[in-house]
């Protein structure tokens, strides 16, 4: 018998990331309410920039992404320098995991984390460490601290974590980084940092000179509406963004990429609207669901972790699936009992109410 090539160790211990459904069959009806994607669409300067490309994709893109960088690097007053891009953040953290750690290294990140993280850990051949969640179901920073050896490499950590909406402060990510050995990379992505609207949310940007081990990546994905397109960037000290120059393709995004990212960044009022829809329904969704009597997590994302354990998650998705509406399920974060539902349009937050109501109501 032929024998096929072998991949390395380790990688067919790999669980394939599957994402939110997109398609509900059997039913004209389609609520995409699985993915945290942009409730309002992209921005009308964006479209229009993709159709002015539209003519030009013969052309090899600018592997630097100089335009974007600097689009990036005005609006949040970065050194452009400092700014690497990448197809969606996921392809940065799996950059850096491939960079700095490897057999016999351990990367942590919490429990309920981004399923992506463990993924890139095994793909580098290093170790994933999952440290148990606080009482929250967020990061416990002091449990993750006290994790560190000196087979740690890199921590990821969401803030706002996906899938839970929870968040920490400015003073705990200080406190976390003052503990880190100079050594352990910490990786902060913040890719639902433009929902957030409490005051003491760490940016990250402004701590990156004073912890080079720190780097800060974000999305395109979510408030920006550009997930089609993969498109993400990371803030990082001179040296890591070195690295990842070194690292990644010479041409990992797309000119289109680049084209509609800069439009997306430069329509600013486009951003603030979307802010305070996601604003607004979040809090609506989140109290009309209480109303039901069911627990939801507060959330600083576009999204809503709701508990249905006293009727069975499943169930309900399903339920709710068969009219159409796609929410996302929690098995693969270790959370059975909720949903997820992301906050999309107006009308789609009040067919999910009423749906639900009446599910619960049939139920009873």
């Amino acid at each position: 018998m032929t024998q096929l090539p072998q991949p390395r160790p380790g990688i067919l211990d790999i669980a394939p990331y599957i994402g939110g459904e997109a398609k509900a069959p059997g039913t004209t009806r389609q609520i995409r309410l699985a993915s945290n994607e942009g409730a309002l669409g992209t921005a009308p300067s964006v479209a229009s920039a993709l159709h002015d490309y539209a003519s030009d994709p013969h052309r090899y893109p600018d592997g630097s992404a100089l335009a974007l960088r600097q689009a990036l690097a005005k609006l949040h007053g970065l050194d452009a320098d400092r700014i690497v891009c990448g197809a969606g953040s996921d392809e940065l953290l799996q950059m850096l995991a491939k960079a700095y750690a490897g057999p016999g290294d351990e990367v942590i990140s919490s429990q309920h984390g981004f399923l992506i993280y463990p993924i890139a850990a095994k793909a580098a051949g290093a170790t994933p460490v999952e440290v148990a969640a606080a009482k929250t179901l967020g990061a416990d920073l002091d449990a993750i601290a006290r994790r560190v050896t000196a087979n740690t490499r890199i921590i990821f950590l969401a803030n706002p974590n996906n899938p839970t909406g929870t968040m920490f402060g400015q003073q705990e990510v200080e406190q976390l980084l003052g503990k880190l050995p100079s050594n352990v990379l910490l990786v902060l992505d913040n890719a639902y940092a433009e929902y957030v609207d409490r005051a003491d949310y760490p940016h990250g940007f402004d701590l990156v000179d004073r912890f080079p081990n720190l780097v800060v990546t974000r999305t395109f994905s979510k408030i920006y509406a550009l997930a089609g397109l993969r498109l993400g960037w990371c803030y990082a000290s001179g040296p890591v963004a070195d690295v990842l120059n070194r690292v990644r393709g010479p041409f990992n995004i797309s000119q289109a990429a680049i084209v509609c990212g800069v439009a997306a960044v430069e329509d600013q009022a486009f951003i603030q609207r979307s802010v305070a829809h996601n604003s607004e329904w979040r809090a609506w969704t989140t109290s009309e669901l209480g109303k039901l009597g069911l627990a939801v997590m507060p959330s600083q994302g576009n999204f809503v972790l709701v508990d249905f354990r006293s009727i069975g998650a499943e169930r309900v998705r399903q339920a709710l699936k068969s009219q159409g509406i796609l929410v996302r399920q929690m098995n693969a974060y270790g959370l059975p009992d909720y949903l997820r539902i992301t906050i999309g349009t107006g009308d789609e937050m009040r067919e999910v109410v009423e749906a639900l109501r009446n599910i619960l109501r049939q139920a009873a």
